[in-house]
């Protein structure tokens, strides 16, 4: 499944709770960087995690 998100965006891992809120760094073919509160800077491969686009914190 493709997402569309771009740097900026609000996320969440879904099976990565304690990670905490993430904001999209950059986004390069199905290699989202993001930057969360407790886990850091992550590459997730957008082919295998389904990103939760967050809209308000």
């Amino acid at each position: 499944m493709i997402q569309f998100l771009e740097p900026g965006n609000l996320v969440r891992h879904p099976s990565k709770p304690d990670w905490g809120l993430g904001k999209v760094q950059s986004v390069i073919a199905d290699r989202i960087t993001v930057n969360f509160e407790h886990a850091g800077k992550v590459v997730i491969i957008g082919s295998r995690v389904l990103l939760e686009r967050v809209y308000e914190r």
